[in-house]
């Protein structure tokens, strides 16, 4: 029998109550109001089951992945003083038992934040504070008193609801037991995932071009790379089963790879997106060689509007919450009919990167493993932050300001992504540089044609080819990152391409940048 097909999820209902379907933005507060109260109190036990709808609960159970933990992730056991934090909610209990400080001991009496209000985001802003004791006096859910102490391993309740509901509300995961945990931060999360699910000398996959620091993160650990060619859509899921099908453990040094780390929308460096039927195609053999997939997905939120050219009139926004939601490609998370995918969650995109604070989406088979290693590691994201987030997302904007905000990051982007692609339209040699334009995230991948240097008659390699157009971009006052610097372990590179990105310079700055690239691309080539 051939296993259950991805799925695509319906979300057209967004904004509408629906009991028995999805859920939407104007369902939570009566979701809310129907479930248990918040815990308010230091370090209490909570998980996504306190915040999911009753919809979830319709749903099949995930596959059981007993078969792909690591020696390290099977030995793990629950901490101990963790654990007993479940009986400081007994009423009138005087605790003697956990290294809790006083928060009469933290020095930080207030916390004030000034933040944008939805929708239009203007500096002006509104200032919001938290205060030792709000809990206690009635005025908030989350407080110093808290968010200074320890915590669990999962996160503080206030934001884990949040992320949940978000989760639900986005992705809508096709099976119940899924579960959302806090990190701090991506690079963590890989870190503790590599652990959760490899031993030393695992071999794990990647794209043949990939996040340099996901695979500096894996290779000090004892793994290696089994590289997965790629199109300007990214990941090709005919080498991925070629690889897999081909799979000789004798000439490869290690048993056939079970893990696929994929950055599927505005792919770094690359900038490749995944169609929904690519995503659905790669899932298809994933569970044809029993692959779990790891979903990196920081960039998942800046997908933008298409490109439409120099000449042309901007694509305007979407028109409402419904249309922007419908707009996403589907996540691995919304086709995961088997609970094969853990999806990495991160705010450093679209909030802030230096908050540390992020989360991940897996069954609860595999969080509840991932909860074992936070919990004698990093523990939880910073509490300081945390609270932030939560006064900022839950208290001040709520789900449907959060929307209109990414909304407005994906027409900020495009404005950035739009100014790179006529800059390069105008000043790059096309006779020997080419390009996509991005769809997502925050890179710009640009071939060169290496082989018509004029350095090639004389003996030069394609390696100090690259080094030379580097160097010379960088003494004529711009930076751009080399591809080979995120080429996968073992790839022998047939092409040259050069990184740019859109990020954080001006518009006026992208273009004098892409204006100097293009002089010393001239000058390299002899244009």
């Amino acid at each position: 029998m051939s296993p259950p097909s991805a799925v695509e999820n319906d979300s057209s209902n967004v904004g509408s109550v629906a009991a028995s379907g999805p859920l939407t933005v104007d369902a939570i507060p009566a979701l809310r109001a129907k479930g248990a109260p918040i815990p308010t109190g230091v370090a209490p036990g909570t998980s996504s089951d306190m915040f999911k709808s009753p919809y979830c609960y319709t749903k099949p159970q995930s596959k059981r992945w007993d078969h792909i933990f690591s020696i390290e992730s099977k030995s793990r056991k629950s901490s101990t003083l963790k654990g007993a934090a479940r009986y400081l909610k007994t009423p009138g209990l005087i605790s003697l038992g956990g290294g809790l400080p006083s928060p009469e001991y933290f020095p930080i009496e207030q916390l004030s934040v000034k933040v944008p209000n939805a929708p239009e985001f203007a500096p002006e802003g509104t200032v919001l504070h938290a205060n030792k004791g709000d809990v206690r006096d009635g005025k908030g859910l989350f407080d110093l008193e808290v968010a200074l102490n320890y915590g669990q391993a999962t996160g503080t309740p206030q934001l884990l609801r949040f992320v949940t509901e978000h989760t639900e509300l986005i992705h809508n995961p096709p099976y119940a037991d899924w579960q959302c945990c806090l990190t701090a931060g991506s690079t963590f999360a890989w870190d503790t995932i590599l652990r959760m699910l490899c031993n030393r000398g695992d071999y794990i996959m990647m794209e043949e071009y990939t996040f340099s620091s996901a695979q500096e993160t894996a290779l000090p650990l004892g793994l290696k790379v089994a590289a997965i060619k790629m199109d300007e859509e990214g990941l090709l899921p005919e080498s991925l089963d070629e690889v897999l099908s081909n799979w000789d453990e004798a000439t490869r040094g290690g048993r056939k790879p079970y893990v696929l780390y994929t950055i599927p929308t505005g792919q770094n460096p690359t900038g490749a997106t995944q169609s929904v039927e690519r995503r659905k195609a790669v899932y298809k053999v994933a569970q044809k060689h029993d692959v779990y997939i790891v979903e990196d997905e920081p960039y998942y939120f800046l997908q933008m509007q298409p490109y439409a050219g120099a000449d042309s009139e901007p694509v305007p926004p979407p028109a409402s919450h419904d249309e922007f939601i419908k707009s996403l490609v589907p996540s691995y998370l919304s086709l995961d009919v088997d609970g094969r995918v853990l999806r990495v969650e991160s705010f450093s995109k679209v909030l802030s990167p230096g908050s540390r604070t992020g989360w991940i989406v897996a069954s609860e088979q595999v969080v509840e493993r991932f909860i074992r290693n936070c919990e004698a590691s990093a523990q939880n994201p910073a509490g300081i932050s945390q609270l932030v987030f939560y006064k900022l997302l839950d208290e001040h904007w709520g789900h449907s300001g959060y929307l209109d905000w990414l909304i407005n990051l994906r027409m900020q982007y495009t404005g950035r992504r739009d100014s790179m692609m006529h800059a390069c339209e105008k000043y790059l040699p096309q006779e020997i540089a080419q390009w996509i334009p991005p769809a997502a995230g925050m890179f710009h991948w640009i071939e060169v044609d290496w082989k018509k240097h004029p350095g090639l008659a004389s003996g030069k390699t394609r390696e100090s080819i690259e080094e030379e157009v580097f160097l010379a971009a960088v003494d004529n006052g711009v930076l751009v990152s080399r591809g080979s610097w995120f080429k996968a372990d073992g790839v022998h590179e047939e092409k040259m391409f050069f990184r740019a990105t859109f990020a954080s310079a001006s518009s006026e700055g992208i273009t004098e940048a892409i204006r100097r690239f293009g002089d010393a691309l001239k000058a390299q080539f002899g244009l």
